[in-house]
């Protein structure tokens, strides 16, 4: 029976938190949505679902965290975790806050924490304000993130807009002192009737500490960087099995890149590759919101390269916005998506088995595409993308990394295929 269960609101932070379990020995399997009850899931430690809920409706988000829950302790989960970015993506409206309250109602648990610092990446908290960088999350590229705008440095106002219930903060004064000084913090604040508390962090021993000092909350949520304690928590416990986590089936074949991704990361890395020499297609987002086959000519082209080929929707914040501005939100990111989809059936279809995805809400619309259920955790490339390993519809072994936008270092995409083992 699986030990931890993970509930993710996208799919490569799903990826993200599955690859810091398997580094820290846990084998671990990401499913494409909730599992269905015939999902093989045997030899496993944790189990992530990723759903796509970040940017859904509150309503939605949370009937989908609470059946990735059920589904969850059907499986023999004994914790359970809530996965959302590291920059805390959301609205006045949730869905971070609407989906803990949902998932602690239904565990009949009292409290949690919320800590989405996530150091090697950049993401630090102190007193309660998250910081990009050396910069606030408001001054961050953030602020102009086409779906969800962060304006608010303070995640405990952020979080506090969006659940009726009392909002804390456990600081890093708390946190550096240890274990027990947590564990005590968290006595004092739900006497004091706080539900929810945001938790500093500025480095990864301060994450350590945090993982191990929750390991008997019944929910944990945060980004993945505060999962990095938590495996060690059953290894104490003597119910982690020895032996490689990452160990990954090969898969030979062609290899090509798909971002969607606009977020300033992605866009250094499309630079770079294509200042390194790699072959790159920028793809007509206006000409795919107006109807044009663009998939086809992007496929024509790509089948014409001899090393891996880069296909590109993403865009700056001003060339992004003219888009939406025309065709509007909705509408444009969902014609562009169903493009990407098209292009990596199409890919997988011409012999490409090792595909890197660069964006959140491009992956999973990818991995859809494919028809992938399930994704065995492999070895980490950068910090937070791990390689993965699925099989399609039609049988095919894939090669999948699937990098959160905002993720990852300059030289990622020829990275990548150089650690592929």
């Amino acid at each position: 029976m699986a030990l931890l269960g993970i509930i993710a609101d996208d799919f490569t932070g799903a990826t993200d938190i599955a690859g810091m379990l398997v580094k820290g020995g846990m084998r671990t399997v990401q499913t494409i949505g909730v599992p269905a009850p015939d999902m093989a899931l045997d030899d496993v430690d944790g189990i992530v679902v990723a759903l796509k809920s970040r940017t859904i409706t509150p309503e939605d988000a949370v009937s989908q965290s609470l059946e990735a829950l059920a589904a969850l302790q059907a499986r023999g989960c004994r914790q359970f975790f809530f996965k959302y970015c590291s920059t805390f993506d959301s609205t006045d409206r949730g869905n971070i806050g609407p989906v803990a309250d949902a998932l602690l109602d239904r565990l009949n648990a009292p409290f949690t924490i919320f800590c989405p610092a996530f150091p090697a990446n950049g993401r630090a908290i102190f007193l309660g304000y998250l910081f990009v960088g050396p910069v606030l999350l408001s001054e961050s590229s953030m602020r102009d993130h086409p779906l969800t705008p962060m304006t608010d440095p303070s995640l405990v106002r952020v979080l506090q807009r969006q659940t009726r219930h009392k909002v804390g903060l456990i600081a890093l004064r708390t946190v550096q002192a240890g274990v027990d000084a947590i564990r005590e913090e968290i006595e004092v604040l739900k006497a004091s009737g706080v539900r929810h508390a945001i938790v500093d962090a500025g480095a990864d021993p301060d994450l350590m500490t945090i993982g191990e000092a929750v390991s008997d909350l019944a929910l944990v949520t945060g980004g993945s960087g505060v999962a990095m304690g938590l495996p060690a928590n059953f290894r104490r416990a003597g119910q982690l099995r020895d032996g490689a986590a990452d160990r990954l089936p090969k898969a030979d074949g062609k290899a090509a890149i798909i971002a969607g991704s606009c977020s300033a990361a992605t866009l250094g890395q499309i630079a770079a590759y294509r200042g390194g020499g790699g072959a790159a297609l920028e793809l007509d987002t206006g000409a795919i919101c107006d109807g044009a086959d663009v998939a086809r000519q992007a496929l024509d082209w790509a089948g014409r390269q001899s090393g891996p080929a880069l296909l590109y929707a993403s865009a700056p914040p001003e060339r992004v916005k003219a888009v939406q501005a025309r065709y509007g939100v909705e509408e444009s990111s969902k014609r562009i998506e169903g493009t990407m989809a098209a292009i990596a059936r199409g890919l997988v279809d011409n012999g490409v088995r090792r595909l890197v995805v660069a964006g959140g809400e491009t992956s999973g619309a990818v991995v859809q595409a494919l028809g992938a259920r399930a994704l065995r955790i492999g070895p980490e490339i950068d910090p937070g993308v791990p390689w993965t390993a699925t099989t399609t519809g039609s049988g095919a072994t894939i090669a999948l990394a699937l990098k959160s936008g905002n993720f990852g270092a300059a030289d990622f995409f020829s990275k990548a295929f150089a650690k592929l083992p």
